[in-house]
C-alpha cells in the first residue's frame, strides 16, 4: 500500500533525468515521455486511493493535475515556457499530487523537508523557477568557453581592464564610509538608515569632484583612516574592491554577455520551425522596426526620458513575436517576403534555447529532500528581522 508513492517518486526522478538529457541533447521533451506519464500517474494514484480507502485522493490528484496544466498553459501563452515544459510539469503533478515524504530530518532546529502552504506540485514549480538562474549561469559560461570564446575577454574585462576604476571607486567608498562614521559619531546620529543615506550621498558627491580635488580629498581621508585603524581599513578596502569587481562582473554577465551568448544569427533560408526569435518585429507606416529591448530596459529609458509611452504605446502592428513557441512556417515566409521588399536584411537573430528540463530535475530533488525554497526564504527573513 505504501509502496505506490515510492514507485511514483522513482518514476518522476527517472523521467526528469531522461527529459533533462533529451532537452540538453536535442532541445525537446518528447511527447512519448510526458503523455504516458500523465496517464500512468493518474492510474497509479487511482489504485493508491482505492488501497487506502480514500476516494478523495484521486479527485485531488485530478484537480491538481488540471490546475498545473492550466497554469502551465498560461505561461506557454505568455511565452515563458515551451510546450514540453508544460507537459512535464503536468506529468509530475499527476505522479506526485502530494509530497511523498521520503525522509524526515531536523537541522538547525528546523524540520526538513520544509512544506509549503500550497500543494506539492506548486512547490516543484517554484523550486524549478528558482533553480533556473544558477543553471543559466552555468549554461552561458559553457557556451562562452566552448562555442563563443571571443566573449571571454569581454566577460572578464572588469578584472583585466576596469581594475583601475574599481580601485578608485573602492577608495571613494572608503572615504565616504570614514566621513560618515566620523559625522554620525560626533552628532550622535548612529541610525543605520541615516548612515546609509549619508554614505551614498557622499559617494555620489566625491565621485563627481574634479580629479585633482578628488585625489587630494580621498588620499587625506584614507591616510587618516589607516592611521586610526590600520587593520580594519585594509580589510575594508580589500572587501570593497572584491565586491565592486564582482558587481561589475555580474552586470556585464546579465547585460551584453548574456545577450550575445544566447543569440545566434542565421540567414533567412536556414531558419526552421520552432526557432525562437531574439526580438519582436513591428510594422508602422509601411516600415519595419526591431524591438530588442527588455521590459526593464524600457522602464529605465522611460524614467530617464520621462516618457511613459515607451512602455504603454505599441510600436505598431506586431509581425513576429519572441514567444517560446517559436517561429512558424508562416513567420519564416513572412520574413523572406519582407527581405524581398527590402525592409529587413537577410540575417535574423534567434535565441539559443536554454533547456528548462534540468532545472525541473533540480527543482524536483530540492522539493523532495529539502523542501519549499520560498518557505525557507521566508523563515530566514523572519529570523533576520
Amino acid at each position: 500500500m505504501v509502496e505506490i508513492p515510492l514507485i511514483t517518486t522513482f518514476i518522476a526522478i527517472v523521467a526528469c533525468l531522461y527529459a533533462s538529457y533529451s532537452d540538453l541533447k536535442r532541445g525537446i521533451i518528447p511527447n512519448k515521455l510526458t503523455f504516458p506519464l500523465i496517464a500512468l500517474g493518474i492510474i497509479l494514484n487511482g489504485i493508491y486511493a482505492f488501497m487506502i480507502g480514500e476516494i478523495w485522493f484521486i479527485v485531488i490528484c485530478l484537480v491538481i493535475t488540471g490546475v498545473v496544466f492550466a497554469l502551465g498553459y498560461v505561461f506557454w501563452k505568455m511565452g515563458a515556457w515551451a510546450g514540453g515544459d508544460v507537459k512535464l510539469f503536468t506529468a509530475l503533478a499527476a505522479l506526485l499530487p502530494v509530497s511523498p515524504l521520503l525522509l524526515s530530518y531536523n537541522m538547525f532546529g528546523v524540520h526538513f523537508p520544509v512544506e509549503g502552504v500550497y500543494p506539492f506540485p506548486l512547490t516543484l514549480i517554484i523550486n524549478s523557477i528558482l533553480s533556473v538562474f544558477p543553471f543559466i549561469l552555468i549554461y552561458v559560461l559553457y557556451v562562452i568557453l566552448r562555442i563563443k570564446k571571443h566573449l571571454i575577454g569581454e566577460l572578464f574585462s572588469p578584472i583585466t581592464e576596469d581594475y583601475k576604476k574599481n580601485f578608485v571607486l573602492t577608495l571613494v567608498m572608503t572615504s565616504s564610509i570614514t566621513i560618515t562614521m566620523f559625522v554620525t559619531q560626533e552628532l550622535q546620529l548612529q541610525i543605520v538608515i541615516i548612515s546609509m543615506i549619508l554614505m551614498i550621498l557622499l559617494t555620489l558627491v566625491i565621485s563627481r569632484l574634479p580629479n585633482q580635488v578628488k585625489a587630494v580629498l580621498v588620499s587625506l581621508v584614507v591616510v587618516a583612516s589607516l592611521f586610526y585603524n590600520l587593520e580594519i581599513t585594509i580589510y575594508s578596502i580589500i572587501l570593497l574592491y572584491i565586491t565592486m569587481t564582482v558587481i561589475r562582473l555580474i552586470r556585464k554577465f546579465l547585460s551584453s554577455i548574456n545577450k550575445e551568448a544566447l543569440q545566434d544569427e542565421y540567414p533567412l533560408e536556414e531558419l526552421s520551425e520552432g526557432m525562437i526569435p531574439a526580438y519582436n518585429l513591428y510594422q508602422r507606416d509601411d516600415k519595419v522596426y526591431v524591438d530588442d529591448k527588455s521590459f526593464v530596459d524600457k522602464i529605465t529609458e522611460a524614467i530617464k526620458t520621462k516618457d511613459i509611452s515607451l512602455i504603454t504605446t505599441p510600436m505598431g502592428k506586431n509581425l513576429i513575436t519572441n514567444l517560446a513557441a517559436g517561429l512558424t512556417l508562416d513567420d519564416i515566409e513572412l520574413l523572406k517576403k519582407l527581405h524581398s521588399e527590402g525592409k529587413i536584411s537577410n540575417k535574423f537573430k534567434v535565441k539559443r534555447g536554454v533547456p528548462f528540463a534540468p532545472s525541473i530535475f533540480i527543482g524536483l530533488l530540492i522539493s523532495l529532500f529539502i523542501g519549499d525554497l520560498l518557505a525557507i526564504l521566508q523563515m530566514i527573513i523572519s529570523w533576520i528581522i
